[in-house]
């Protein structure tokens, strides 16, 4: 910091030429702040500035949304530069979108009795009649002007983030950033993006909470066209929403969790010592593997992973969820009996059946991923204002008339669905309290808020048993009716169907209402390759 006093602030006029003297409005002129000369700054009425006639921008010369907002909650913080008209008014030669930012929030702020905010202004009253000179300043300041950086921008926010402030200030800071106060916080998370990957972002018009959830998923293969794609699909339908961004974020981390899933069971597998065995041999070869269920010792005895790991034959594969298969590579050649009713060996895959394989693995998995999705969109329901008749409908059949999944749910007591649905603290949660309660789990739940939130509570309950009956990944395979009346009930409330959810639906819709099925018709359902 400079050892030099600050500039001693003076409350002396602006200097005017003669030719503008008397008609400057001196009344709208208040304490000049800083600078001698024409750099002495002043604050205007924002009503009495007009465009110059030499501003040099002639395109684009109105306040975007972002800028409105920023002076809506700080007002206009740099100053602009103008010169004196005859008329009493001024003319801004630069920061001519700042002055109409400032006289829209004012109208506003009158309209609603709220203080209006004057402008900081530098008039340089030596350039009136220097039309040549005026034109070049403000070509000079639209031509040097660099708009920030998108990670410059970005780890700004990250760090208005990070500052310890209170929660007013917190908002404060949103509203003038127009972004949501949870962007805030993404801030950070969106800030590991690489510089393609943000520019991508930016260009498509990802939100800060997009561009988080694209961060979390960026080392998937594929990750950043999927989300590129689901983002203009959300923007193009009519009714907005963002149900093709988050069964795309859901496949995404499907794919990571599986893939960060294998590489860990085959880091325990080397680590041990243990082969892998590999999931389809060629035409014509002979897979001698079988796993251990089928395997008993010479005494006939079980034959476990324990008792197996020492013989030379111990191998394994792993299922769908990555989890070790225990097999024997040759029972015959290291001495092993096959178990009672065991099963003949399957000979290796023509390529048909490995295609149908390879679509029923990403369809299961397509399937689990769906889920996800689906219950956030019940939970919005479950904690919306008010519930839509077509649900309110739904859960009123159900309980009239209890399918069989309903009816054997309900048997099991089950209350952390509900409590998750309703955004409520499990009763159950304390075995102890579980076991003591002489009243229903929810009973104090209902005597609360039962008027209001009656049928939110009902739903919540006919939801949990559907969810339940649905959780098994083959169920896409061969859904009943039931549960394809619960999948069509949420569409009508608007949750977006995944392409595995209308392909399970499809047996149910006549042929002109079932949605093409393009993504769903590849082996991968949409997966993330």
């Amino acid at each position: 910091m400079s050892s030099t006093s600050p500039t001693k602030r003076t409350s002396a006029p602006t200097r005017t030429s003669p030719a503008t003297a008397g008609k400057t409005p001196r009344s709208e002129l208040s304490t000049i702040e800083e600078g001698q000369g024409h750099d002495q700054i002043v604050r205007l009425d924002p009503d009495l500035i007009v465009r110059d006639d030499f501003n040099a921008r002639t395109s684009d010369t109105g306040p975007n949304d972002d800028l409105k907002a920023s002076v809506a909650e700080l007002g206009v913080q740099d100053a602009i530069s103008v010169r004196p008209r005859p008329d009493g008014t001024y003319g801004a030669f630069k920061g001519w979108r700042r002055a109409q930012a400032q006289q829209t929030v004012n109208a506003t702020a009158r309209a609603e009795g709220r203080p209006v905010r004057k402008i900081p202004a530098i008039v340089r009253a030596d350039l009136v009649g220097n039309d040549a000179m005026t034109h070049l300043l403000s070509l000079i300041e639209n031509h040097h002007r660099e708009p920030m950086h998108d990670r410059d921008r970005l780890k700004a926010i990250e760090t208005l983030a990070l500052l310890d402030v209170n929660e007013e200030e917190r908002k404060q800071m949103a509203r003038a950033l127009k972004i949501k106060r949870a962007e805030l916080r993404a801030a950070r998370e969106a800030a590991r993006l690489d510089d393609s990957q943000l520019r991508r972002a930016t260009v498509q018009g990802f939100d800060l909470m997009q561009m988080a959830e694209l961060a979390e998923v960026s080392d998937v293969p594929g990750a950043v066209k999927a989300l590129e794609e689901a983002h203009t699909k959300d923007a193009a339908e009519d009714g907005g929403g963002h149900g093709h961004w988050d069964h795309a974020m859901a496949r995404l981390r499907q794919t990571k969790a599986d893939t960060e899933a294998r590489q860990s069971a085959l880091s325990e597998l080397e680590k041990a010592g243990v082969p892998l065995l590999p999931d389809y041999f060629p035409w014509g070869t002979k897979d001698t593997s079988r796993p251990l269920t089928d395997l008993r010792t010479p005494l006939g005895a079980p034959l476990t992973e324990d008792k197996h790991r020492y013989c030379s034959g111990h191998t394994a594969r792993l299922d769908e969820e990555s989890k070790p298969v225990w097999h024997c590579s040759d029972p015959a050649k290291y001495g092993h009996k096959l178990r009672p009713g065991a099963k003949a060996a399957k000979q290796s895959m023509s390529e048909p059946e490995k295609e149908e394989r390879a679509r029923t693995i990403a369809g299961n998995k397509a399937w689990k991923a769906a889920r996800t999705v689906r219950e956030e969109s019940v939970k919005r329901l479950c904690t919306a204002k008010a519930l839509p008749e077509a649900v309110r409908q739904f859960a009123l059949r159900t309980v009239m008339s209890p399918p069989w999944m309903y009816a054997k749910w309900c048997e099991k007591g089950e209350t952390e669905s509900v409590a998750r649905f309703l955004g409520v603290p499990d009763p159950n949660a304390d075995d102890e309290v579980r076991y003591s309660r002489e009243t229903g789990p929810f009973d104090e739940l209902v005597t609360r808020h039962g008027k209001a939130k009656g049928w939110h509570q009902v739903f919540a309950q006919v939801a949990a048993a559907f969810e339940y009956s649905m959780r098994e990944p083959k169920t896409w395979q061969g859904l009943d009716r039931h549960q394809a009346a619960y999948l069509l009930c949420l569409k009508e409330a608007g949750h977006r169907l995944s392409d595995v959810e209308e392909l399970a639906l499809a047996k149910y819709l006549p042929q002109a209402d079932a949605e093409p099925q393009t993504d769903a018709e590849s082996p991968d359902l949409g997966l993330a390759a």
